[in-house]
């Protein structure tokens, strides 16, 4: 009798459920729900740009709507499913109690925002963040080896010093905090883990080190640090190991068997790593509202020191690899801040920019733009840059705007592979998956050209949610491991875009003054004329123009 596999991946605006074959990845039924609280499930303030939290109840609801859909659609015998396996945005950390209760579940702190998960993309501490890094430069700084150099202020202890800072009142109601991707297999079997995913990546953690950042480093940066480590777990665990066996309470609720295996969490954007079936020499770019970059090496190599490169961590992607991490702070957040804050041309839609965009040639807008509209997470790492658009004239017309992004997005991706393999990171083969790659063939082209690489997208448009399913599938008992669940369940995409020679040589010119950009305003040096900057762009307009004719 053929097994399922339960998969949710809770995202920065809804959670998704699916019920895959374990024998084959086809994903039988799916669910989704997008979160209520906020603007498209994210509460902010128009106060402070920088803040982003979401409440945990969305969380549960979401959860549990998006799993009974599913298994709707999938019309199998609960009985059948053999494990759940769980992503989720990080660093997203969400304060607690001292019985394991979020504290915006509470009622006396259900509408304050501090006492609600921080979501990833929140960079209120900025502050908190470059004080940490300074500290580790100065006491540890191998703390800094494994996270490109710099503290971000999107990651754990910066929120927590931040909360500290800001709010003492959650702050000292806190017993602890959890990162989502940790939260929920702890409210699916009452057990609380620590994923090496969130922990080595955002948390500072390492077995090298013997964990978490020791309490002496914490009490020198803020003695109120020490006492949330003391309540974290002693042990973080890789994605194949089991969280715990699901509750009773949470069986009814999911209409599941009481006791299946939890996998432990991981983040959404390594999730979909796995679901696309990466391996060494293989990059995995998860494509949304911000961008993911992935890559792995044997955990038998030295580990490798990247600047720059914010995240690497013993076994946080796949077992016995270490999972390399960078990426963009906003990719898709870019696109829907033109189309839907600026409305440009009388409310244009995505579909009609995209075909607008699509008649233009690389460099025939005389655009460049920087891609900071969110700061920059690689290789900068430095959440308090903008975004930039340089060669506007009286005549640039939206869509000409809305490629130059797109290409400010593909040139901020080749920042990080060029980084990648400067520093002797394989890079044979890279393979996309999320929103991005699925409904923008533009897009894909123009990253296509300006990496000048084949660019393959993912099998899977649910790569993230396959990830964890793979994960369930792999405590539950169904592959031995990971290797065996990617050669059963991740399928080959059919779809890939080759670099057009000729596009390829104008990006290479209009990367070459995007890198001098990044150097002007992201390092404050000038290495060229800037003055001559604008009529370099017009000579490339030009140029391209009268090839066309």
């Amino acid at each position: 009798m053929s097994e399922y596999t339960i998969g949710i991946d809770f995202g920065t605006n809804s959670v998704r459920a699916i019920v895959a074959d374990v024998s084959s990845g086809a994903i039988r039924g799916s669910g989704v729900c997008n979160y209520e609280h906020g603007e498209q499930g994210v509460i902010v303030d128009a106060k402070d740009p920088n803040l982003a939290r979401q409440h945990p109840v969305d969380y549960l609801k979401g959860m549990e709507q998006a799993v009974s859909c599913a298994m709707d659609e999938a019309a199998i015998d609960p009985s059948r499913v053999c494990g759940i396996g769980v992503d989720a945005t990080a660093s997203t950390p969400i304060p607690l109690d001292s019985d394991g209760l979020a504290l915006a579940l509470k009622p006396e702190f259900s509408s304050h925002p501090a006492a609600m998960a921080w979501l990833w993309k929140d960079h209120t501490a900025s502050a908190e963040a470059e004080e940490i890094t300074a500290r580790a430069r100065e006491l540890r700084p191998h703390y800094l080896r494994s996270c490109g150099g710099s503290y971000s202020s999107e990651w754990f202890w910066a929120k927590l010093l931040h909360c500290a800072r800001t709010d003492p009142e959650i702050y000292g109601a806190a017993f602890s905090w959890i990162e989502l991707h940790d939260w929920i297999p702890f409210i699916l079997t009452g057990q609380r883990t620590a994923g090496l995913c969130a922990a080595g990546h955002k948390g500072l953690y390492s077995v090298g080190w013997g964990g978490y950042p020791d309490e002496e480093f914490l009490a020198a940066v803020d003695s109120d640090l020490v006492r949330v480590r003391a309540t974290l777990p002693e042990q973080a665990h890789h994605l194949g190991h089991c969280a715990g066996s699901l509750s009773l309470e949470w069986a009814q609720r999911l209409g599941l068997p009481k006791d299946l295996p939890v996998a432990v969490g991981t983040i959404d954007a390594h999730s979909g790593a796995v679901g696309s079936g990466i391996r060494p020499g293989v990059m995995v770019k998860i494509m949304g509202t911000s961008t993911c970059d992935i890559a792995v090496m044997p955990l038998q190599g030295a580990l490798p020191e990247i600047p720059g490169i914010c995240g690497i961590a013993s076994e946080s992607v796949l077992p016995g690899f270490y999972g390399l991490e960078a990426g963009q702070s906003a990719v898709g957040d870019i696109f829907n801040w033109f189309v839907e804050q600026l409305e440009p041309g009388r409310g244009l839609t995505h579909e009609q920019l995209n075909e607008q965009a699509s008649a233009l040639r690389p460099g025939e807008s005389g655009l460049l733009a920087l891609d900071w509209n969110n700061g920059n997470r690689s290789v900068l790492v430095d959440p308090l840059l903008s975004g930039l658009i340089v060669g506007l004239s009286l005549h640039t017309s939206p869509a000409e705007i809305y490629r130059a992004l797109i290409e400010a997005t593909a040139f901020g991706a080749r920042m990080i592979t060029d980084r990648l393999k400067a520093y002797d990171v394989p890079i044979e083969r890279i393979i996309t998956c999320g929103g991005i790659s699925v409904k923008s063939p533009l897009a894909m082209q123009i990253y296509a050209d300006v990496l000048d690489c084949p660019i393959e997208v993912s099998g899977n448009e649910q790569s993230c949610a396959l990830g964890a399913a793979m994960a369930g599938a792999v405590v539950g008992g169904a592959h031995p491991g990971f290797k065996e669940a990617a050669t059963s369940m991740c399928g080959s995409g059919d779809q890939t875009y080759q670099p057009n020679r000729e596009n390829v040589t104008v990006y290479h010119e209009l990367f070459d003054l995007y890198a001098n950009l990044q150097d002007l305003f992201g390092l404050g040096r000038a290495v060229v004329d800037t003055a001559s900057l604008m009529k370099h762009l017009i000579r490339i307009r030009d140029a391209v123009r009268c090839r066309s004719d």
